[in-house]
C-alpha cells in the first residue's frame, strides 16, 4: 500500500472515468501485499477476499464496484476466493471531502452481512477475512465494514488496499 500520484490517477480513472481495464493493474498492485509475511496465515488458511460494497444506487451509476474488480484480480493472483459478505444498506455521502469524524458518522449503520456472509461466518470455526478496497484514507470505511463482520463473529479482519490516500 503506497501513496503515489500515478497510482492515485489510476484509481481516479478507474472510479470516475469508468476505465475498468485499469482494475487489472490496480489488482496486481494490491496483490503485492501478499508477499508480506504477516499475510501468510491468511493465505495458508485461504481466507476469503471481501470487497467493500457500494450502495446499489452508486453501483447503478458506476456500473461496477472498483473493490470487487480489484478483488477479482487479487483472487486470480493469490488463489483466494472472493466472498460478497457485505452489502451497503444505506446510501452515504461521498467520503472524499469529509474528515474522519464526519466519515464515521456518515458510515454508521451503512453495512450489513449478506446471506453468503452469514453462511460463511456460521460455518467458519475460526480464521478471518481480508477486506479489499481501493484507497485507505482515514480507515473509517474499512473500520465500519470490520465492525459489521466482527459483530457477526468474524475473529480477524485484515485489510488490503491499492494505496493509502
Amino acid at each position: 500500500m503506497l501513496r503515489d500520484e500515478r497510482t492515485r490517477e489510476l484509481v481516479h480513472q478507474l472510479k470516475y472515468g469508468r476505465a475498468i481495464h485499469l482494475a487489472a493493474e490496480l489488482g496486481r498492485l494490491a496483490a503485492e501485499a501478499f508477499s508480506d509475511e504477516r499475510l501468510r496465515p491468511a493465505l495458508l488458511a485461504r481466507w476469503p477476499l471481501v470487497p467493500v460494497p457500494l450502495h446499489r444506487s452508486r453501483l447503478q451509476h458506476r456500473n461496477f464496484n472498483q473493490a470487487s474488480e480489484i478483488a477479482r484480480v487479487v483472487a486470480k493472483l493469490t488463489g483466494l476466493p472472493v466472498l460478497t459478505a457485505l452489502k451497503r444498506i444505506r446510501r452515504t455521502d461521498t467520503q472524499a471531502l469529509l474528515g474522519r469524524k464526519e466519515r464515521l458518522h456518515n458510515l454508521h449503520g451503512a453495512f450489513a452481512l449478506t446471506r453468503a456472509g452469514r453462511r460463511h461466518l456460521a460455518s467458519a470455526a475460526s480464521g478471518g477475512v481480508i477486506l479489499i478496497d481501493d484507497v485507505l484514507t482515514t480507515g473509517s470505511t474499512v473500520e465500519a465494514c470490520a465492525a459489521t463482520l466482527r459483530r457477526a463473529g468474524c475473529q480477524t479482519v485484515l485489510v488490503v488496499t491499492v494505496m493509502r490516500g
